[in-house]
């Protein structure tokens, strides 16, 4: 019994020695450079975005100071982001990666042994030729919900007249515009078997300026990001395109995402965020940053994607 005892006494001191150790460190956040108003860091202008403002006050709870690992998230055939997400974790580049997407391929076991890691501030030459063994992902709970949403051109409210936009089949007639390759461009193209393919236009990814053309009256309506819309009306206050209030019903919760082995920071951080989140202070961080918040909804993690729009 006396072992026993003992054994137990141990086990608690080397917890809370464990426990002191890591107040005392930074909580080390990898966020995406530009993401807007999630998160942005760029030359000569401050740190800013809902997600620097969350992992603040959480680092704050948890007695930690902060630290952030930016990153650079390409959008290309090659990229990953949930093998880069595993990679900055691996290689301990950070503990968290904020902003993170949960959905069930985004969370899966990784089918490779290696990644490679994605630009990063400070990362030298060498950083971007190796491959980090990687481990298993695992999610906190979601701190926000983040749909695609329909905007309209200065233009459409002449052809809407007084239609309201509560499905993508309200888009008929208009004159559309999305993305090639994209979610948004997989959901209009598919809708009711092709119903909307005669008034798409497509443009190209990072050559074309999507909310441009809208804004220019080239285009009624388009199907992006919610997030991506909040970012643009942040730059052009005095923009004519509008929100159509209409939400795709199949969108994504963001949350952090850690290594499955570092399960006690994921509950200690999971600890914060139900506090937070009842209090209303995450709300309010969010309208801060110019997001339009929405609380997290089920499903929690989202399942296939691509099966859930085919089925529609």
């Amino acid at each position: 019994m006396r072992a026993l005892l003992a054994g137990a006494a141990t086990a608690l001191l080397l917890a809370m020695t464990a426990a002191a150790h890591a107040a005392g460190e930074p909580l080390n956040v990898c966020l995406d450079e530009d993401l807007p108003p999630l998160s942005a860091h760029h030359r000569g202008k401050p740190d800013a975005g809902f997600d620097v403002a969350l992992a603040q006050v959480i680092a704050e709870r948890l007695g930690r100071p902060l630290n952030i690992q930016w990153f650079e998230s390409k959008l290309d055939e090659d990229s990953s982001p949930a093998l880069e997400a595993n990679a900055l974790l691996s290689d301990g580049r950070c503990s968290l990666v904020g902003g993170y997407a949960l959905t069930t391929d985004s969370l899966k076991a990784p089918g490779v042994a290696t990644a490679k890691l994605p630009d990063f501030d400070g990362a030298t030459r060498d950083d971007r030729r190796r491959r980090i063994p990687i481990g298993v992902l695992a999610p906190s709970q979601p701190y926000i919900y983040s749909p695609m949403t329909v905007v309209l051109g200065p233009k459409a409210k002449d052809r809407v007249k007084d239609r309201k936009i509560s499905d993508i089949g309200d888009l008929a007639g208009l004159r559309l515009t999305i993305e090639s390759g994209t979610l948004g461009d997989a959901i209009l193209m598919t809708f009711d078997k092709g119903k909307l393919i005669e008034d798409i236009t497509h443009l190209v990814p990072g050559r074309s300026d999507l909310l441009g053309e809208l804004e220019r009256g080239e285009f009624d309506a388009t199907l992006l990001d919610l997030r991506r819309f909040d970012a643009y009306r942040a730059d052009h206050p005095d923009t004519k395109i509008t929100a159509s209030g209409y939400y795709y019903p199949i969108g994504a919760n963001r949350g952090y995402v850690a290594l499955e082995t570092d399960k006690a920071l994921l509950e200690a951080v999971n600890k914060v965020l139900s506090d937070l989140q009842a209090k209303g202070t995450i709300a309010e961080l969010g309208k801060a940053a110019g997001l339009t918040w929405l609380p997290p909804r089920e499903p929690i993690i989202l399942g296939d994607v691509w099966l859930k729009i085919l089925n529609r």
